[in-house]
């Protein structure tokens, strides 16, 4: 079921992961995982909201964006990118997809794939590269990992740039294309993700503000998300989602 928060289109379904594996059997596509930063950025940025608006698959991230699509009456989960993208790999192990990486800082991709290899070890790597790259270096690399088909490609450049560079990459093979963010850093071992009970509360973006200050200036978007959304009518009379029957 495709609806939209203030204009930037997400879809809403029973489990992201299902709606992935048929997005890969349908041909592939681009999955973005969006959050209140993101739609705001989105907003802004035109090159972003294209590339939101494009992607076949846009999943309910952040814990302001299901907070804004149940004022609209519908009933969603939280899918955290960083569980789908974790998940996906897992899958493409067992699956023998051809999976490729791309982003991070060059120590962040090392220790990455050391623990990748211990934890995920039958994982069929056929591209990785980092994403601290001169810019003469991305037509040759894109070449090359177009050239490796993968079947699941996880991207870890940030907002908007994730997402931008695989709306726009010309020759873009099937498979599943996905930006990450901060996912490689985790999985490598360099930053932790929030405890759970952070996240039960739907504070996580308080932690990641402790582990990175730097990020205030962005955080300024919450509130402003919040108040835009506040602004809009709300749905007359909750109402279930149908995509919502196996939660």
């Amino acid at each position: 079921m495709a609806t939209d928060v203030l204009g930037v289109p997400v879809h809403v379904c029973d489990d992201v992961f299902t709606a992935s594996l048929h997005l890969r059997q349908q041909g592939g596509g681009q999955i973005v995982t969006l959050n209140a930063e993101m739609t705001m950025a989105a907003l802004a940025q035109p090159a972003l909201g294209r590339a939101i608006a494009s992607a076949q698959l846009v999943i309910p991230d952040g814990a302001g964006v299901v907070w804004a699509l149940g004022r609209q009456g519908l009933r969603v989960r939280r899918s955290p990118g960083i569980e789908l993208a974790w998940r996906l790999l897992q899958h493409g192990a067992v699956a023998h997809w051809r999976v490729a990486l791309v982003g991070g800082t060059p120590a962040v991709m090392d220790g990455l794939l050391q623990r990748l290899q211990a934890l995920v070890p039958q994982l069929q790597l056929v591209f990785t590269a980092h994403g601290y790259q001169p810019p003469e270096a991305w037509p040759q690399l894109e070449r090359s990992l177009l050239a490796a088909q993968p079947d699941l490609v996880l991207v870890a450049l940030g907002v908007p740039r994730q997402e931008t560079w695989i709306a726009d990459l010309p020759g873009r093979s099937a498979g599943l294309w996905m930006g990450v963010g901060g996912s490689f850093d985790v999985w490598a071992g360099i930053k932790k993700r929030a405890p759970g009970w952070m996240g039960a509360l739907q504070i996580e973006w308080l932690y990641r503000l402790v582990q990175e200050p730097t990020r205030w200036r962005r955080m300024l978007a919450l509130p402003a998300f919040a108040w835009a959304v506040l602004r809009q009518p709300r749905a007359s009379s909750p109402a279930k989602s149908p995509s919502a029957k196996s939660h």
